[in-house]
């Protein structure tokens, strides 16, 4: 009889236990769906749609003669900013328009982008959140890393909404990431993925070091912010990985880390160009023991320092390196003027070398842009 009486009551606890569990959960749902929104909601104001009127049909629409920088050659670069085939005319004056993404990063109007949107362009336009529409000027590009600054046209005395700049050395794989945009001229798109891994080198760009995310990034996404879940920016949508033919996502996009980004378009702003950190050597992966040294370019920090032909770098600031790219990483993640500390091996002993980074001589021509900020 007693066992009788025992087990509707255990039946009756099991079921409010699973009904608090429940609900709980439902709370736990609840409250990361706020917290996702209130991330779009701070950062969206600071997106802007950009559309991008080109020059010429040949400059724009990418032609194979052009140089082999123009990423527009590339399928990754074609199928995720609309390339040749998918560009709409202007029936009168006969100018392919294009649609992407920026991000504002100052107050008084300066747009962080990628330089594939605005090549070739003869005529650039951003479009607020709230549907206010501005002419805009080409400050500065840099096309190793594809990022370009535009300058928002206003009389002055607008202020404009800025996005949070986030730490992307900071991410984690596995986190939460959201991406913000205007794909298929969709403005405002706002989509969750997570970081897929990074580090990420795909052969488009001499200076490659991606955020991998499965966030849905589609045409028209390029140049919009990847954001954290504190609503930081901390990468730039540049590319995504299609199948065969497919113009739509399949779950594999990159994007350039906030940190080089950010350094990149402060160096725009201020001096019209980016003055790229540079030490000056050739270097090889293949080494068993690191990466060696196949030439040191004359007069360079490197030749100053006293690195040598053959010299081995297994560390840099203490960290091991398994690639060249891991150098260049290393060293492009610091300003010009800044030291860097190698561990090297040379005739088989271990030395230490401390190397301070200058602006990388440049035969770059830049086309005439607006002048550094005052």
């Amino acid at each position: 009889m007693k066992i009788r009486h025992f087990l509707p009551l255990f039946a009756s606890v099991l079921m409010l236990s699973q009904t608090v569990a429940i609900a709980e959960q439902s709370q736990a749902a609840q409250q990361v769906s706020r917290d996702f929104t209130t991330v779009a909601e701070n950062a969206i104001p600071a997106v802007v749609s950009i559309s991008v009127k080109g020059q010429d049909r040949s400059t724009v629409l990418g032609d194979e003669t052009q140089d082999p920088l123009d990423l527009f050659q590339d399928d990754f670069f074609r199928q995720f900013f609309g390339g040749p085939r998918r560009r709409r005319f202007n029936s009168e004056q006969q100018q392919p328009i294009a649609q992407a993404s920026g991000f504002i990063v100052s107050p008084d109007g300066y747009i962080l982008t990628n330089n594939h949107v605005i090549d070739g362009a003869s005529e650039v336009s951003v479009v607020l959140n709230d549907g206010t529409k501005y002419a805009a000027d080409l400050v500065g590009v840099e096309p190793h890393t594809d990022l370009a600054v535009l300058k928002v046209r206003t009389e002055g005395g607008t202020e404009f909404p800025v996005i949070a700049e986030g730490d992307s050395d900071q991410l984690r794989v596995g986190e939460f990431v959201i991406a913000i945009g205007s794909p298929f001229s969709l403005a405002s798109s706002v989509t969750l993925g997570i970081v897929s891994q990074k580090g990420r080198s795909i052969g488009l760009l001499p200076y490659e070091d991606f955020i991998q995310t499965d966030a849905a990034v589609n045409q028209g996404n390029s140049g919009g912010p990847l954001v954290d879940v504190d609503g930081r920016m901390v990468g730039v949508n540049t590319v995504i990985q299609t199948a065969g033919m497919s113009q739509g996502n399949i779950g594999i996009s990159f994007a350039i880390p906030a940190n080089l980004a950010m350094r990149v378009a402060e160096s725009i702003i201020d001096h019209g160009r980016w003055e790229r950190p540079w030490i000056g050597i050739l270097m090889n992966d293949e080494h068993p023991d690191g990466i060696e040294i196949m030439e040191v370019i004359q007069n360079s920090p490197a030749q100053i320092a006293g690195l040598s032909l053959g010299d081995v770098i297994t560390q840099v600031d203490g960290e091991r390196v398994v690639t060249a790219r891991d150098v260049q990483r290393a060293v492009l993640n610091r300003a010009t003027g800044e030291a860097a500390d190698l561990t090297l091996l040379r005739d088989g002993q271990t030395i230490h070398m401390t190397i301070m980074t200058e602006p990388m001589p440049t035969t770059q021509i830049y086309p005439p842009r607006l002048p550094p900020r005052p």
